[in-house]
């Protein structure tokens, strides 16, 4: 875990709290358990006024840096299952730093909840004094499985900080990061962080390839009950049962939330020297849509706060992902940005009418995440009520894609002037190997200015085509949208872009 990880989540600071979980009473025996039982303990929450987390700590935890936080280790071979050799393993984070709120979790096993306890000799603690064996709780936790190979249990999944959690795949690091749910993200009231405080870990069978986690979710406007069904894999795969309990109308509620980092790449250049041609762990917003269009938005870094939003019904699925996975393209031999997964959500049953909302905040460096993007319902979700919701996650190194489409894999912009532009596209995809070169040709439109000298061409390069074509006479913010046809038939997504100087 580098330190953008470690500080994803940062902004929620004043919410990384949490008293004793009042589920938590009894630690000292096992109690029954069922599925239904975390939604009515959402809902029994949510009936009650909000109380404020607590953070307190021992003094040598209070105030920790971020090395000496990384200090904190759990001790592998004290990890919860490891004796019984089942096909998964639970290591857990200390709390401090960042991260002082107090997570209570359970484990499930043969209809009963037992209480995990936290013992101080699970952890080595380096240079930090270790605190008095008390019940301190945890931070959070993570979750090891035979993924690489057969003998090894290597890091699957992360529960850190606030609500937010991340996974990868075979081959793949961390980056991105998914969350239970976001409210008033990028609205000038400012963001309320949601915290998980409860989770209850289902014991896997032997030869089990899921492993079940539910969580309990509070803040100050809205309690939730969670199920996650997680499936590692080539693609690791959450399945996402999600029971929502508003205290108050929540205007502006955000469905399958994602985080994410964009510094600069070759839409968007760095303003300082850098040997590195880009620093991204996503490149763009995918989605599939409920007329059947698959669209294209490349990320940037802007200037001033960029909200964009792209109404629909009953949406496909979206995502933030990492289309470029050449590593001559990053030359980052510790980040290694071409091996961060891309997170694909896939809403299930019927969501409505809403938008895919997209945020892209200015930021000059690459530990913080900057990008943001989730399903906001058009209605608000109402108070006093239960708003369920399903979908599904793949983390993976790419997107599932159900008609074969060409995709848009590089958007580079090159200067013409004040207020020029060149854009330079490169498409990739089978389609692309099939079609009548004679009859290729781009459609280009946009909002403001002139577009001029369209031209598709192969690209022998990569085995795939090119479309460029320049931007005249533009004051931005400039709309741009793209396609490639065949004749009158799209061969490709749609490519769609916010030009600003």
């Amino acid at each position: 875990m580098n330190r953008r990880q470690v500080l994803t989540g940062l902004a929620a600071l004043p919410l990384l709290q949490a008293k004793p979980d009042p589920a938590a009473a009894d630690r000292s025996s096992s109690i029954d358990f069922d599925p239904w039982m975390v939604r009515k303990l959402a809902r029994e929450l949510a009936s009650k006024p909000y109380e404020a987390p607590d953070s307190s700590l021992p003094a040598s935890l209070n105030d920790l840096s971020y090395d000496a936080y990384r200090s904190l280790r759990f001790r592998p071979e004290r990890a919860l299952w490891r004796a019984e050799n089942l096909p998964f393993q639970v290591q857990f984070f200390h709390r401090g730093f960042l991260y002082k709120n107090r997570v209570t979790i359970f484990e499930v096993a043969d209809g009963k909840a037992r209480h995990v306890p936290y013992r101080a000799d699970d952890f080595s603690f380096g240079d930090v004094a270790p605190p008095p064996d008390s019940d301190l709780g945890f931070a959070g936790f993570r979750i090891h499985a035979p993924l690489q190979r057969a003998d090894y249990y290597d890091e699957v999944s992360a529960f850190l900080g606030a609500a937010y959690f991340r996974a990868v795949t075979k081959g793949e690091r961390y980056g991105l990061s998914a969350r239970g749910l976001s409210i008033d993200t990028g609205q000038s009231s400012g963001e309320e962080f949601p915290l998980f405080k409860t989770f209850w870990l289902e014991r896997p069978a032997p030869g089990a390839s899921s492993m079940v986690v539910h969580a309990l979710l509070d803040s100050k406007s809205v309690a939730g009950a969670y199920r996650f069904t997680i499936r590692p894999g080539d693609t690791t795969v959450f399945d996402v049962e999600m029971a929502l309990y508003p205290r108050v109308d929540l205007q502006h509620a955000g469905l399958a939330p994602m985080t994410s980092m964009f510094l600069f790449g070759p839409n968007d250049p760095a303003d300082t020297p850098d040997f590195r041609a880009a620093v991204h762990d996503s490149d763009g917003l995918a989605i599939f849509n409920g007329s059947g269009e698959e669209l294209w938005r490349p990320l940037c870094n802007p200037k001033d706060l960029q909200i964009s939003s792209f109404g629909d019904r009953n949406p496909r699925g979206f995502g933030l992902m990492q289309r470029e996975r050449s590593f001559a393209n990053y030359q980052d031999l510790e980040s290694r940005y071409e091996l961060r997964p891309s997170l694909w959500a896939e809403p299930i049953g019927d969501w409505t009418d809403g938008a895919v909302k997209l945020i892209e905040i200015p930021t000059r460096e690459e530990v913080h995440d900057n990008i943001a993007s989730f399903w906001e319902p058009k209605q608000p979700l109402r108070a006093k009520g239960e708003h369920i919701y399903t979908y599904r996650l793949h983390w993976g190194p790419d997107t599932p894609k159900p008609k074969g489409l060409a995709r848009f894999v590089r958007t580079g912009v090159s200067a013409r002037g004040d207020n020029d532009r060149l854009f330079v596209l490169d498409l990739a995809g089978d389609r692309l190997k099939t079609v009548d070169a004679a009859a290729v040709r781009g459609v280009v439109t946009a909002d403001k200015g002139e577009i001029r000298n369209i031209v598709t061409q192969p690209n022998p390069a990569m085995g795939g085509w090119r479309l460029s074509f320049d931007l005249a006479q533009a004051r931005a913010p400039v709309e741009l949208r793209a396609v490639v046809c065949e004749g009158d038939a799209a061969v490709s997504e749609v490519w769609l872009y916010r030009w600003t100087p």
